[in-house]
């Protein structure tokens, strides 16, 4: 990934480690920093109705406070026969663990054959001058009936992805980051920098 126009060092809007990681594989070159190593530690009200907002708001208030360039995603599960949910709610869904939120997504599909489901990301990235610039991906899949794999986070063992034709639950962090809704929203960010 040619990084050129991108500064040294990038402030990642997330205190989730296993997503930073994920965007550490991926934007390679660049120093990413978590927004508390950065010095932010405010709440973010995660307010928006779309993925975009909601990373706009993310990035948004973190450049306020450290007034860096700062890169934020959104991201979650749409299940087309919950009409897109769970959606912008997908860490919140069951309003518990993850392992709950896998749980209630099960109980929500029981019975139901149409198991068609993506994941879908947005990335805002706000450069040291207060620009906003999006990118935007997602991976297409399906819901299986049971968890499988032990690899990944959140609903990575139920979802079958179409490109791996395995869950992300059994694929490898290098597999997963080849083909995954944030890895194509960076890439498609890229492209408009």
């Amino acid at each position: 990934m040619n990084m050129k126009k991108l500064p040294e060092s990038i402030v990642v809007a997330s205190g989730n480690r296993h997503k930073i990681e994920e965007i550490k594989a991926i934007f390679k070159g660049v120093k990413l920093v978590s927004m508390s190593e950065a010095g932010f530690t405010g709440d973010i009200d995660e307010n928006g109705k779309t993925f975009k907002e909601n990373a706009y708001i993310k990035a948004k208030a973190v450049y306020d406070a450290v007034k860096l360039p700062v890169l934020a995603d959104d991201s979650g599960l749409c299940v087309d026969a919950l009409d897109g949910a769970p959606g912008v709610y997908s860490a919140r869904f069951s309003g518990g663990t993850s392992a709950d939120n896998r749980a209630l997504l099960l109980q929500r599909l029981e019975g139901i054959p149409n198991r068609r489901a993506r994941f879908t990301c947005a990335v805002c990235y706000i450069s040291g001058d207060g620009k906003a610039i999006f990118g935007e991906g997602c991976t297409e899949g399906r819901i299986l009936f049971e968890e499988i794999g032990e690899k990944g986070f959140g609903y990575d063992s139920l979802f079958y992805s179409a490109d791996l034709e395995k869950s992300f639950g059994e694929a490898t962090e290098a597999e997963k980051n080849s083909v995954s809704h944030r890895y194509r929203a960076l890439c498609d960010l890229r492209g408009k920098l």
